[in-house]
């Protein structure tokens, strides 16, 4: 069980679903020991870590309301940060392969594998000491945010892939506010495929955590596989003013 990772892929999925999801696994890691990789892209979503930084908002969530983006409230750590279409978000649920590393290890292996699954695009992004997160030059290209309750972690990084960059101007990304954000289409100048992301992602946890990849089975039945809008219709295209 140690060295196996269970994954479930949601597609595009309300944050707030995909929270429910995260739970549900929590409980059972919790009670088995098993790690499961939760792999989402979300609708536009701004988030506050659990200090509440509301400063680090430069649009109020009436006005976030306004241009089709949720405001949701975690127990992560990190500061504010912005999801949307085109972002691989990425949860480990991880309980045996959290423990021999503790959470400051455990960060370290998540940013390598957002530098491996950049580099393999060929985009050259590393990690700064005393900057979370994966960086191409001054520019931030992945975010992490943990949690970690009963020895279980919760939330996990998120890399920026070909979304749109313009809402990250509504906040001050992870409290840096003379820190641009990047994308890998930004930084290659093409549209990336997701699909291939989402594969070096699964292939690159399995080498840093020397495990093997299974699908979650059929019969984990209770699993909500929520794709829809939720809270916020969603009514902007990725692209649009």
């Amino acid at each position: 069980m140690s060295n196996l990772i269970y994954f479930i892929d949601l597609s595009l999925t309300d944050y707030r679903a995909a929270l429910r999801v995260q739970y549900t696994l929590h409980a059972r890691c919790r009670a088995t020991g098993e790690n499961v990789l939760v792999l989402t892209e979300h609708y536009p979503v701004v988030t506050l870590g659990y200090r509440r930084l509301r400063e680090q908002l430069r649009l109020s969530a009436p006005e976030l309301t306004e241009k089709g983006i949720a405001l949701v409230e975690v127990e992560r750590g990190g500061g504010v940060t912005y999801h949307g279409p085109g972002q691989l978000v990425v949860y480990p649920i991880f309980s045996s392969l959290l423990r021999p590393f503790g959470v400051r290890g455990f960060v370290g292996r998540l940013e390598e594998i957002m530098s491996r699954v950049s580099r393999s695009f060929g985009v050259a992004a590393v990690r700064r000491p005393g900057l979370p997160g994966v960086w191409v030059e001054e520019r931030k290209l992945g975010a992490v945010g943990v949690a970690v309750r009963q020895r279980v972690s919760l939330h996990g990084c998120a890399v920026n892939v070909n979304l749109d960059l313009r809402p990250f101007d509504y906040i001050v990304p992870c409290g840096l506010p003379d820190k641009a954000v990047t994308s890998l289409e930004n930084e290659r100048g093409m549209s990336i495929s997701m699909s291939e992301v989402r594969q070096q992602t699964r292939r690159n946890f399995a080498e840093v955590f020397a495990a093997t990849m299974e699908e979650i089975p059929d019969e984990w039945c209770c699993l909500e596989r929520a794709t829809g809008a939720g809270a916020l219709d969603y009514h902007q295209s990725p692209r649009a003013a």
